[in-house]
């Protein structure tokens, strides 16, 4: 039976930024390779294979595909032709098979340009934060990890000295963060490879250094602060960074760096150590009918010390290291402590400006890689682990996705309307995926404008 077709918009209403940037995208998808042999059944293009895997994850559906294919019998039509452009929907198998040869390289020239999107319409003024530089925190996360045997040649395996044998597909997943500003912009990822050794944090590191190596000369002469946990803050990787036109701003921990805490002991001993005090106030929790939320007063004590060489060498090089100490000022409790390297000038003016900064690298974390595993994408679920590059490529694509919906907020008035109304993320896409399993929808303004109408806001 027919499906039943909902009111389509008029045909002078815009193009949506979604429907141009997937099909922006679908275009891309055309350039990937196929590697079959000219015998093999080819009725699914590499295209629609892409597309399919990309449309589960812009959709956080994943039976997305199997409803379409129920459209497509009873109809002869479906959501992924209008929505995605794809010819022929393949099956999950015949997915697998087509995606397992391609390199998640091809995928990062499309992530990236979605953020080049961002920066062509000025919708990053507001990341220019710390002297003038954008902040773009790196991290390592694991994207697929199994001790049950499930790997392939790529897999990074880690031995545990209870006997447990672990493999796993490891990404450094860098983001453009900003202190007050929830939404992180992911920029391309960089995959950990065998040849970069057994243990995760060597791994880490080579995979970021190869990450400067490929897109240094992109994002470096934009004004670039690179934010980093301990791991970053030694003189290889901050020597590299400063080198390829970066500034860093990395957590470094006194106890990691022998030479830096010897430093920071003799001047301290000779009180010669810069130190600086502000008190910050700041209101717990959000304003809720006529409760107004409660006011602490915190103070911020600062230790700072300028030009300290990284490490006991001839050809150490030389940062500026600072110090945060926050405790309540009515409790008396110590809040949060942290110390970083930066080179960024100190001064009194410019502390509280990089401890917001230095704060602000947990927003990867918890903005980025929390959300790409826990709010729906499901990064680390096994979608198809394959024998070459099936994984991280698939990994790939769920960070396109997971960039897509951000820069829509961004772009789209609409957009971003429909997903502060909707109030949850699980709210707006359980009623998205709803509405293009059961109807059928000729683009992307169609869609917005049906979400429009159901919660009866008005377009005018």
């Amino acid at each position: 039976m027919e499906p039943l077709r909902i009111p389509h918009p008029t045909p002078e209403m815009a193009k949506t930024a979604a429907q141009g940037l997937i099909d922006e995208i679908s275009v891309a998808f055309q350039s990937f390779p196929d590697e079959r042999k000219p015998g093999n059944n080819r009725k699914c293009s590499v295209s629609d294979a892409a597309c399919s895997a990309f449309s589960v994850f812009f959709t956080q559906s994943p039976s997305f595909l199997s409803f379409q294919r129920t459209l497509e019998r009873n109809t002869g039509r479906s959501n992924v032709h209008s929505l995605f452009g794809i010819h022929h929907v393949p099956t999950d198998v015949q997915i697998r098979n087509i995606l397992d040869p391609i390199s998640p390289g091809h995928v990062a020239p499309l992530i990236g340009r979605v953020g080049e999107v961002l920066w062509e319409q000025n919708c990053l003024a507001d990341y220019r934060v710390l002297n003038g530089t954008f902040l773009l925190a790196l991290d390592g996360t694991d994207t697929f990890s199994s001790e049950s045997g499930i790997h392939c040649p790529a897999c990074h395996v880690t031995r545990h000295s209870d006997g447990r044998v672990q493999h796993r597909h490891i990404a450094v997943t860098p983001a453009l963060v900003a202190p007050g500003i929830s939404r992180v912009i992911p920029l391309p990822p960089e995959f950990v490879v065998q040849s970069d050794g057994p243990g995760k944090q060597d791994c880490e590191i080579r995979a970021a250094s190869r990450w400067i190596d490929l897109w240094g000369a992109r994002y470096a002469p934009r004004g670039i602060t690179l934010l980093g946990d301990d791991l970053y803050a030694h003189q290889p990787f901050c020597q590299k960074a400063t080198e390829a036109g970066f500034h860093f701003l990395f957590t470094c921990k006194l106890s990691s760096h022998p030479t830096i805490a010897e430093w920071v002991d003799d001047f301290e001993r000779t009180r010669t150590l810069g130190t600086f005090e502000t008190v910050i106030e700041r209101s717990q929790g959000k304003p809720k009918g006529k409760r107004i939320p409660k006011v602490i007063r915190e103070r911020w004590a600062f230790r700072f010390l300028e030009t300290v060489p990284l490490r006991d060498t001839d050809d150490a090089m030389t940062a500026n290291w600072l110090e945060l100490t926050v405790t309540d000022l009515e409790a008396g409790t110590r809040l949060y402590h942290n110390s970083w390297i930066t080179t960024h000038p100190l001064s009194p003016d410019s502390l509280v400006a990089l401890a917001l900064s230095g704060r602000a690298r947990w927003k990867i974390e918890n903005e980025t890689i929390q959300t790409l595993k826990l709010g729906g994408y499901h990064l680390e679920h096994n979608f198809g682990h394959g024998k070459r590059h099936l994984s991280n490529l698939l990994a790939s694509l769920n960070i396109l996705a997971f960039l897509l919906h951000t820069a829509l907020e961004l772009l789209d008035a609409r957009y971003r309307t429909l997903r502060f109304r909707y109030g949850s993320r699980v709210s707006f896409f359980q009623e998205l995926t709803t509405l293009l399993n059961w109807f059928l929808f000729d683009n992307w303004d169609h869609v917005i404008a049906v979400m429009f109408a159901k919660l009866r806001i008005d377009t005018s």
